[in-house]
């Protein structure tokens, strides 16, 4: 066994900064085939130049090889060092890089044979590969190599077979002898495939096989082709050629025979995974059909499938629990035959427990467990760097008992890998499990300062993962909880994470990980936010069909998290809005369903999702509906009072039937509506109805549920009851009489239903009730009112109302007292007086009249209170009654009441008062008119409280005085006090002048107050009117100013603050901080808005609110657009500017010389010159500038001679296009030097001389020179 070494190495976590840098982690294996196990050291764990094992990581597989086959062998292994490879053939050594057919990889253990003619039977054998480093050995799986000859055709006699019409045959194909099965192929000369069906299939053995032959069977071309894949090969055997000879008679049936497999039974042994196909051709006339069985138990169809028309039952990937008995049953109508199958299922070794590589600390204890399973058992045996374990000598720290091979207080020596192998009679497996035993000093992985959070109620855990050999212990500590193991809602997992169930917002704060016996810790930050609820959860819904279905899920996130999902479910299936349909719309958290149909009913989950947690609630749509009509209406038990009713319910969609509504039509009746009845609980479904006589009845029933009424039922045959005598009288009998002398009696008229019968009347009966004894008059009539005439004012009688009809009279009537006519009442009530109670009430009394003198019956008595302005309370009672009332209230008490008491009356008022009786027929007289006035009150309160703040500290209250002062008003009483101050006294201030309207208060300016004020008078103090306000602050411009920036104008919004005075400032402004500040208009603080104009896109600008030597608010802001860019060149350049004027001037100077050259073309008088001048006014000019001179110049070109030529002769700059360029030209500086010029030559203008003083000057008399020694002409200056 290697000896290892201890590698020193690093660690991580808060101590990490004390190392030495480390370089990458080298990875003790990359992933390797299924079957081998490793582990792999952390890729965060930084250590240097670690050494691994070896790990094979592409293994050898076995092969069939032909001659013209390439041969490679592939082994492939991880390690550090580097492994070195060697091979194993068949027990013995085997170097491939001896051998000079072969090539080897250098990096590699693989080998590879390239094609050759020659023999290959010297590769043929068992393989293995080993790779070897000084930590240990991997051994790979074994690999075979089977070397096969090219399939070759042996030479072979035409076949030719003759059969009758009706029988079987079978055309051999006989493919060559190989360890690879053939793809067979049956076709004829042209390569089509012989075509297959129940009556000609293909034996697996390649043989073609016919049930029964027919005439269309014959042919020549019979021909088995055979292809080996692997070989590339396709051989052509001999054609075959079948005759048939049809048959002279009819053909006869015949019963199933076996053809494949031969017999009644046959046994197969198969292993576990490989596939299976059972065989079952038979022959017979007609072609047999073939049913599959399971003899012992039920023949799985997912298992197993059929294929060849039946003919073979396949098994894919066939396992242990597919072995048993089958059969197969051919059937024609001649009869049947079966054939059994045995299926015994072994399997080759495989692996139900694997050794796992691992890292090992010094004196730790090692188990490698190992167990394999196959059938029949397999042989499990140990090695230890390929070495037998049997054949190292023993330990006693090393035992093996039941697959698990044990080592004791390991050491770093003992650092090897263990070959685990599991033998049968079908194969062998191997697997390798390195021990690799080592000191890694421990390191924490995860992050320094992470951040968690975690819902409320919810699981969370906080990582701490830890590497190192020996596996470190770390412990966990909280913030305020110190150790956190002894917490029920907290543990720590197996790698180091401390998992906190049910979070409560009290274990929000810091966690701390460390590592025993270290200082190597990591902090964590936990964040517990409030968990997500649904507070309104959605409805169960039962909604008509066709109509709207919204239902809600309002819902409470922590404000931390983000927008939530809101997914909503039907039937726990997933909704999305439609985008075709428009079934489903998603508004927020609502669900709106636009037209429920019946597929919508269902239950709906609302489920709100956040990163952290979900809650869901559930509600349901019912699709409810009108019931349907109740059908089946039958009529029994008729009686001459009533009749039975019973139906049969309709569907009531879903909501029960609260009731029905039984209706009834009355036939022959000038009524044609449908009227009710009766109503029942929807429970009932027959009742008895209560009918009245000499009616003839049609029914019909309605069902009514919460949705509405249904249509109604058919309607049922005309009932008809027999007549009775009436079973009621009129109510409501009587005396309504008016004009005197008379007796009115008048009743309610029963209704027609109520007749009980025909000819009905009413029996009419009075008589008085004093003085005319016991008989009754007695008059019949067809409706009320029934008058009776000559019978005395008031007199008392007793009547009575009796129906009648053709089969008798009603019941005996109620007899009720009746009068004749009243006449209205003839004296007033004596005794008036009042007694004033306080300044709104008083008692009014009276004497009762005199029950004769009221002609009637007497109802009551009516009190007329008029109320006057308290201006005329001074005024005598007799004005006071000649005066025109403000008010006038009247007051009806009971005919046996002779007292009053009136409230709500007005203070320090005048009123008369007055009395009178009434009857039925109307009042009588008025009592004489008592006057009074009431005493003075409290008054109302003022009209109006207005308050006004002139400065911060002062506070000026305005008023009016009440509009009822109930009184002679005194002065005012204000209280007031703070409202935010629960402890502030209420100060009071008493203003004695009544006429006062305004009073100023000093206040503190950091209080609200509310102030009550009131008016009063001698009688006390009356209400107060109340109002709140504070003291207005000096305000300020604006600071929290926010910006909506455009291209050219910037709009700025801010808001004003409360209680601050309006305050006016400006706006400064500054572009590309050059030049100066600009202003905008005078903005006042109470706008909240204002937009500044008139700026340049893409600029920087500067803004600035200053007031009183202080910059308030400042910002810089660029506006939008693209900047309009100047133009930087030569054109700004002092020496350009300094050139153009020199040329300008020079520019001046020839044009002064052209017009005095011009001048001196000719001579002619000063009144010639003037005419020449007039005529050139009216002559058209082609230039405003130089148009007169024009003129001049055609008058100078008629007297030029050639003794005096003209300057312009000989310079361009006189010419026509020169004078034009220079009027036209754009230069602003140049054309107002030349007008100054020629203003100053006009100001020094003289008296031109006469001509023939002057004959003999060199110039033109009309050029006469300044003293400037420039042209003066009035036609050049205009």
């Amino acid at each position: 066994m290697p000896a290892t070494s201890l590698q020193q190495v690093g660690s991580r976590g808060r101590c990490a900064a004390l190392l030495l840098p480390l370089l990458p982690l080298l990875l003790l294996s990359v992933a390797p085939k299924p079957g081998d196990t490793m582990i792999n050291i952390p890729s965060k764990y930084k250590i240097r130049h670690l050494k691994s094992p070896p790990v094979i990581t592409a293994q050898p597989v076995s092969i069939t090889t032909f001659s013209a086959d390439d041969i490679t062998l592939t082994c492939e292994a991880t390690g550090n060092p580097p492994p070195m490879f060697r091979w194993v053939k068949d027990g013995l050594e085997f170097d491939p890089s001896k051998d000079p057919d072969l090539s080897v990889s250098r990096d590699s253990g693989t080998f590879s044979l390239t094609a050759k003619d020659g023999p290959i039977h010297q590769y043929q054998g068992r393989y293995n590969c080993y790779a070897s480093n000084e930590l240990g050995t991997a051994v790979s799986k074994e690999a075979r190599i089977i070397t096969e000859n090219t399939p070759t055709l042996q030479k072979e006699k035409k076949v030719s077979k003759k059969v009758e019409e009706g029988e079987s045959v079978v055309l051999p194909c006989n493919p060559p002898n190989s360890t690879v099965a053939p793809v067979i192929h049956w076709m004829d000369k042209r390569l089509r495939h012989i075509q297959q069906n129940e009556r000609v299939i293909q034996g697996r053995d390649g043989n073609l096989y016919f049930s029964h032959v027919t005439p269309a069977d014959s042919r020549d071309d019979y021909t088995c082709n055979t292809q080996f894949l692997s070989a590339f090969i396709i051989q052509l055997k001999e054609p075959i050629k079948l005759t048939v000879v049809p048959s002279n008679s009819v053909v006869r049936n015949r019963r199933p025979q076996m053809m494949q497999p031969t017999g009644s039974r046959s046994s197969y042994l198969v292993l576990s995974g490989q596939d299976l196909e059972l065989e079952c051709i038979v022959q017979g006339l007609p072609a047999p059909s073939i049913q599959w069985i399971r003899k012992d138990g039920v023949l799985s169809e997912s298992r197993t499938s059929t294929d060849s028309y039946n003919r073979v039952l396949r098994f894919k990937n066939i396992s242990e629990s597919d072995g048993g008995e089958y059969q197969c049953t051919a059937t024609n109508l001649q009869g049947m035959i079966s054939h059994s199958y045995s299926i015994t299922v072994e399997a080759a070794p495989y692996w139900t427990k694997e050794p796992k590589s691992q890292l090992y600390a010094p004196g730790e204890t090692v188990k490698l467990e190992c167990k394999a399973d196959g059938i029949p058992s397999p042989e499990v045996t140990w090695s230890i760097n390929g070495n037998l374990l049997t054949d190292i000598d023993p330990d006693p720290r090393r035992s093996l008992k039941h697959g698990v091979l044990t080592l004791k207080n390991v050491e770093l020596s003992d650092t090897a890998v263990y070959q685990c192998k599991a033998a049968n009679k079908h194969g062998s497996i191997l697997i390798n499990a390195y021990v690799y035993v080592i000191e890694l000093p421990p390191q924490i992985l995860t992050e320094d300062v992470l951040m968690y959070s975690v819902a409320e109620g919810q699981t969370i855990d906080l990582a701490c993962e830890t590497f190192g050999s020996p596996r470190p212990n770390v412990t966990w500590e909280g913030e305020s909880w110190g150790a956190l193991i002894a917490n029920p809602r907290m543990s720590q997992l197996s790698d180091g994470s401390l998992k906190i169930s049910n979070a409560s917002h009290n274990d929000s704060g810091q966690y701390t990980c460390t590592v025993s016996n270290s200082k190597i810790t990591i902090t964590a930050e936990l964040a517990v936010l409030n968990k997500t609820v649904i507070v309104k959860p959605p409805l169960a819904l039962r909604i008509q069909w066709g109509k709207p279905a919204n239902l809600t899920c309002e819902y409470q996130v922590d404000s931390r998290q983000g927008t939530p999902q809101v997914q909503w479910r039907k039937n726990q299936k997933k909704l999305t809005e439609s985008s075709d349909s428009d079934k489903y719309k998603i508004d927020e958290s609502t669900l709106i369903i636009l037209e429920v149909e019946e597929d919508d009913e269902g239950i709906y989950t609302c489920e709100v999702i956040t990163t952290l947690d979900m809650a869901e609630a559930s509600g349901s749509i019912t699709i409810v509906d009108r019931p349907d009509s109740p059908t089946q209406i039958q009529m029994t038990e008729p009686k001459e009072r009533s009749v039975t009713l019973s139906w049969t319910p309709g569907d009531d969609h879903n909501s029960p039937v609260i009731e029905y509504l039984i209706e009834f039509e009355e036939t022959g009746s000038e009524r044609k509506e449908w009227e009710e009845l009766s109503r029942v609980s929807g429970s009932i479904q027959r009742t008895t109805l209560p009918l009245k006589p000499f009616i003839s009845y049609r029914f019909r029933i309605i069902a009514i549920n919460d949705i509405g009424k249904s249509d109604p039922s058919r309607k049922t045959e005309a009932y008809s009851t027999p007549a009775a005598p009436p079973d009621s009288n009129p109510e409501g009998v009587r005396s309504d009489s008016i004009d005197p002398g008379t007796l009115v009696i008048t009743w309610k008229e029963l209704d027609r239903r109520s007749f009980n019968g025909p000819d009905f009347r009413y029996k009419v009966m009075w008589r008085k009730v004093l003085g005319s004894g016991p008989s009754w008059h007695t008059k019949d009539a067809t409706s009320p009112p029934f008058i009776v005439t000559d019978v005395g004012n008031f007199s008392a009688f007793e009547i009575k109302v009796q129906a009648v009809n053709e089969m008798g009279e009603g019941p005996e009537p109620k007899t009720n007292i009746g009068y004749s006519a009243e006449e209205t009442p003839l004296e007033a009530p004596l005794d008036v007086g009042v007694v004033l109670i306080n300044s709104t009430a008083i008692k009014v009394t009276w004497a009762a009249v005199n029950r004769e003198t009221v002609r009637g019956r007497l109802q009551g008595y009516k009190i007329y209170l008029k109320h006057f302005d308290p201006e005329s309370r001074h005024l005598r009672r007799e004005r006071v009654r000649e005066g025109r009332p403000t008010n006038i209230s009247v007051v009806t008490t009971d005919s046996n009441e002779e007292k009053k008491i009136l409230g709500d009356l007005q203070p320090y008022s005048h009123y008369s008062l007055t009395v009178s009786a009434f009857n039925y027929k109307g009042e009588g007289p008025e009592s004489e008119a008592l006057t009074f006035h009431t005493p003075e009150g409290v008054p109302g309160p003022p009209s109006f409280l207005l308050l006004e703040s002139p400065s911060e500290t002062e506070m000026i209250l305005r008023w009016s005085a009440p509009n009822q002062p109930n009184g002679v008003l005194k002065g005012y009483i204000l209280q007031y006090q703070q409202v935010d101050n629960e402890d502030s006294p209420m100060l009071v201030e008493k203003i004695s002048d009544h006429s006062q309207n305004h009073f100023k208060l000093k206040l503190d300016p950091r209080s609200r107050y509310r102030f009550h004020l009131r008016g009063y008078t001698a009688a006390g103090e009356g209400l107060p009117i109340i109002s709140e306000g504070a003291t207005t602050l000096d305000g300020g411009p604006p600071s929290n100013i926010s910006l909506s920036i455009g291209e050219t104008s910037i709009n700025l919004t801010w808001v004003s603050k409360e209680r601050q005075r309006n305050v006016g400032f400006h706006i400064q402004y500054l572009r590309d901080g050059k030049g100066e500040w600009k202003y905008s208009e005078k903005v006042n603080s109470s706008q909240s808005f204002y937009t500044l104009q008139g700026l340049q896109p893409g600029s920087l600008y500067y803004l600035r609110i200053y007031l009183g030597n202080k910059t308030i608010w400042m910002d810089e802001i660029q506006t939008a657009g693209t900047k309009m860019e100047k133009q930087d060149g030569f054109v700004t350049e002092s020496w350009f500017i300094g050139l153009i004027s020199a040329l300008v001037l020079l520019l001046l100077i020839l044009l002064i010389l052209c017009f005095i050259k011009r001048s001196k073309g000719g001579k002619y008088s000063v009144k010639e010159k003037e005419e020449s001048q007039i005529d050139s006014e009216a002559r058209p000019m082609n230039n405003e500038a130089f148009g007169e001179y024009r003129s001049l110049e055609s008058d100078n070109e008629e007297k030029r001679t050639a003794s005096q030529p003209s300057l312009c002769e000989d310079s361009k700059l006189c010419t026509d296009d020169a004078l034009d360029d220079y009027a036209n030209s754009n230069s602003v500086q140049t054309e107002v030097l030349m007008d100054d010029s020629l203003a100053s030559q006009s100001s020094g203008v003289r008296d031109v001389p006469d001509p023939e003083t002057q004959e003999s000057s060199p110039l033109n008399p009309a050029t006469a020179i300044s003293h400037h020694g420039l042209p003066n002409s009035a036609a050049l200056l205009d």
